[in-house]
């Protein structure tokens, strides 16, 4: 039976003093990776948006020596997308999400058009690996793979491979680490795969510290956030049953949560912010009513995946931001009170400074989706 009943008010803040939501603590931006589990970064600034939102006094050189020492690594990972995780977590995680993975990208039709089969692709990835022991280009990368599979596969093989095989990006520098120019290196410690023992083994890791940064969370959470089969998940949570707690959520669902974890009152002050494009804590729950609530998910979670920056208001998304001509403007869904305008004014002054120094006009090819909008209140803060 259950422990206890959790509130949906008292999961919101749960996760956000995971989240390191509710107060910006101190913590090298290494450490601070590691306690949020996974940062989306599918665009190079994202992460760096993401630690200023829960580091105090973040200076984004931390988080550049981290992504060039190693110390974080960025690979495509949870949702067959790119995240910046620590490199004690990648190979783990890149062991659990190996079936998704291999789905999402092998039974492609992209890949099929190559010409290629299932064991071409065991025999090559692990060779491609190797090759990988140093950093390559893209060029250099596609080169050595025509040789391997002729030059009519290269381009389905590419395609595939780049994001299915466990490769890392290696930073380029620029004001994100990460630019438009890509080279790939193997990690030191080469995730095992495809196996699929390791794999069921690596998924109870996963959950483990998926329930870390992101519970009290339901199976169905754990699938959504790494997009993996809920039978999995399911199963992972069953073999750690013993060492994890249980909970009831506010729906009578059942809840699991890693025993000692934080969780707030539900009455804990949660001050605004300005959040990232496709920050994970919008899209770790297979609920996300938690943190966004329904009548606007629509407006920030477009059709084709796109997760536009949001305002975090007591918690909850109750807008968007965007930069035009080097300032913040918001557009608020509801009437905000002084003080939160006030609050989100404060963030957007400092959120400028932290973009003047690395490019001020960060996800403007996505600023179309502003047309969309519905009407809210729009003010330039800062």
């Amino acid at each position: 039976m259950p422990d206890t009943k959790v509130t949906a008010r008292g999961l919101n803040r749960a996760t956000l003093a995971r989240q390191l939501l509710l107060h910006r603590e101190s913590s090298s931006a290494a450490d601070a990776v590691r306690r949020v589990v996974a940062l989306q970064a599918q665009e190079p600034a994202s992460p760096y948006v993401a630690l200023w939102n829960r580091v105090s006094d973040f200076d984004p050189a931390d988080l550049d020596s981290a992504f060039a020492t190693g110390d974080v690594v960025k690979a495509t990972l949870i949702r067959v997308t790119l995240h910046a995780v620590h490199v004690g977590d990648y190979r783990a995680f890149r062991e659990a999400m190996e079936p998704t993975l291999r789905a999402a990208r092998l039974y492609d039709r992209r890949f099929a058009a190559s010409g290629l089969t299932l064991d071409d692709a065991d025999r090559v990835v692990p060779e491609l690996v190797d090759y990988l022991a140093e950093p390559r280009s893209v060029t250099e990368c596609a080169t050595w793979l025509e040789q391997r599979v002729g030059a009519s596969a290269v381009k389905g093989a590419w395609w595939a491979f780049r994001q299915y095989a466990p490769l890392l990006h290696v930073p380029a520098g620029g004001p994100w680490s990460f630019g438009t120019r890509r080279s790939f290196v193997a990690p030191r410690d080469k995730p095992i795969v495809p196996d699929t023992d390791v794999a069921e083994e690596s998924m109870r890791v996963l959950a483990w510290r998926y329930l870390e940064g992101f519970g009290p969370a339901s199976a169905a959470d754990i699938a959504q956030f790494g997009m993996v089969h809920r039978p999995r998940a399911r199963s992972a949570l069953l073999a750690l049953a013993g060492d994890l707690q249980r909970l009831e959520g506010p729906n009578g669902e059942e809840l699991f949560d890693v025993p000692g974890a934080l969780r707030p009152d539900e009455d804990t002050p949660a001050p605004p912010r300005l959040m990232a494009m496709w920050d994970s804590v919008l899209l770790a729950h297979a609920d996300r009513s938690r943190v966004i609530p329904p009548d606007v998910r629509k407006s920030v979670m477009r059709m084709n995946g796109d997760v536009l920056p949001t305002l975090l208001v007591d918690g909850c998304v109750a807008g968007v931001w965007r930069t035009v001509e080097g300032r913040i403007e918001a557009t608020a869904f509801h009437p905000l009170a002084d003080e939160a305008w006030d609050g989100l004014a404060a963030e957007a002054r400092a959120l400028q400074e932290l973009l003047a120094a690395r490019g001020s006009d960060v996800y403007r090819r996505y600023h179309h989706w502003w047309a969309k909008l519905p009407d809210g209140e729009v003010r330039v803060l800062g």
